[in-house]
């Protein structure tokens, strides 16, 4: 499932994060990548310990904890800290790729399966040129460039890509969620059963319907839910 996330971040944040990658001290991000997607990542990465990269990591974590629609989707289990990275000038792109199937979280050590994958717009669209997030699935590939605050999730086995940036630098953080639901399709089933329940409940209080599908729902999750 491709999955927009309208203003993960606020505003404030944003800025804020902005105002420390002014100057954050950049290194190439190819000696963070797996072996095959390694020659095909040309973009710069901060390290993870600089006040800027521990800003934004913390941020992030914090939005996610407090997105309804985010934890409704991915349904989190664990997730690889938060990292972050830039394209333009000398290292404008990332070619087509999978990312590794299992993780070390830098932080804990923790061996994470990366069943999505998320990207955090840190820069607009109009500040650079080029730097769309390409992933495809069986019906084709999706552009996908939204403004600052805004994220995207999307399924971690995806074939995807970020095309080059010809003008200006795109900002972005990224990081993977291990599910409490290892299968995506099952993941999808619950989403849309609990966007539509939730949707019941705006429209008609909690009844007993209203109730037998909260049930149905966390019974599916119970089911389904690894250890």
């Amino acid at each position: 499932m491709l999955l927009q996330i309208p203003d993960l971040l606020t505003t404030a944040q944003v800025r804020r994060a902005r105002e420390l990658l002014s100057d954050a001290p950049w290194h190439a991000g190819s000696t963070t990548a797996g072996s095959q997607a390694a020659s095909a990542k040309h973009n710069q990465q901060l390290p993870r310990h600089c006040e800027a990269a521990r800003f934004v990591s913390r941020s992030v974590v914090e939005a996610v904890e407090r997105s309804p629609l985010l934890l409704t989707a991915t349904l989190p289990r664990r997730l690889v800290a938060p990292q972050v990275n830039r394209y333009g000038g000398d290292w404008p792109s990332y070619g087509e790729h999978v990312d590794n199937a299992v993780r070390t979280d830098p932080e804990t050590g923790d061996r994470v399966r990366t069943d999505i994958s998320c990207t955090v717009f840190l820069s607009d669209p109009d500040e650079y040129d080029g730097g769309e997030l390409l992933v495809r699935d069986s019906f084709g590939a999706h552009g996908v460039k939204l403004p600052a605050g805004h994220a995207v999730i999307y399924p971690g086995t995806s074939v995807h890509q970020v095309t080059p940036v010809t003008r200006g630098w795109r900002l972005a953080c990224f990081f993977w969620i291990e599910s409490l639901v290892r299968s995506a399709e099952q993941r999808r089933l619950l989403f849309d059963f609990d966007v539509a329940l939730m949707h019941l409940r705006e429209a008609h209080g909690d009844d007993d319907h209203t109730v037998a599908l909260s049930g149905a729902y966390h019974n599916l999750l119970r089911m389904w839910a690894g250890h």
